[in-house]
């Protein structure tokens, strides 16, 4: 059954990087890849960072991104990371990826090497806000309990106009009883306040999806969770 909303969109804006994508753990590991790894331990972050940075920038660019693809996507073949360190620079692989599951982890390759050459990669090009959703009955809020990502994107989905690229490419899963690829769509939601019939959300995706909310201040939406196996 489809819960009706009215969605408030507050505070919106573009980003260029994810806040924390990238941790000490991660930059230990690049430097593993890279075989740089001995004596370590111990380092302050900054100076980690820092080195690791100029690790990268010791190589060619589509070497660079080769190590930071090892990292990332471990469930691709050698020749598959080898094919895409060299699309990479021309590319816009966070929003042109086939698999959308691995835009997220594109939009942070991108953001570092883009750091780490000063340039030569694509900026890339993300959206954070804030959304405010109130029901009519505090029942249909649990669909955000059930199955966030889905039910959000599918929320969100009603602020779009009817030619969007998410209505183009995903329709049958807006309309649909399951949505695996939400979280490829939907990179983060947090929610952050919850009062009566309201709630708060805080999250980040590409613009490529929800540019266009940036000129959307409030719209009427349906959405519906994901079914569980029970309810098939």
């Amino acid at each position: 059954m489809q819960a009706q909303f009215n969605v408030q969109i507050g505070s919106f804006r573009k980003i260029n990087k994810i806040p924390n994508a990238w941790s000490n753990e991660d930059y230990l590991q690049l430097m593993a890849i890279m075989g740089l790894d001995d004596g370590l331990e111990g380092m302050e972050a900054t100076e980690l960072r820092e080195m690791c940075m100029m690790s990268l920038n010791d190589l060619e660019a589509n070497e660079a991104a080769k190590i930071v693809l090892t990292h990332l996507f471990s469930e691709l073949t050698e020749g598959k990371i080898d094919q895409l360190s060299n699309d990479m620079i021309g590319d816009r692989m966070w929003e042109e990826y086939s698999d959308c599951l691995l835009h997220e982890g594109f939009f942070s390759a991108y953001a570092l090497l883009r750091e780490a050459f000063n340039g030569v990669f694509a900026e890339p090009t993300g959206v954070e806000f804030m959304v405010n959703v109130t029901a009519t009955d505090a029942a249909e809020l649990t669909i955000f309990d059930e199955s966030l990502h889905a039910s959000m994107v599918r929320l969100l989905a009603s602020g779009l106009s009817p030619d969007a690229l998410l209505h183009r490419l995903y329709e049958d899963q807006i309309t649909g009883s399951q949505f695996p690829e939400a979280t490829g769509i939907l990179w983060q939601v947090e929610p952050v306040a919850s009062e009566g019939l309201s709630r708060q959300f805080k999250m980040v995706s590409s613009d490529f999806w929800f540019g266009q909310l940036a000129n959307v201040d409030q719209f009427e939406a349906s959405a519906h969770a994901d079914e569980s196996d029970e309810d098939e």
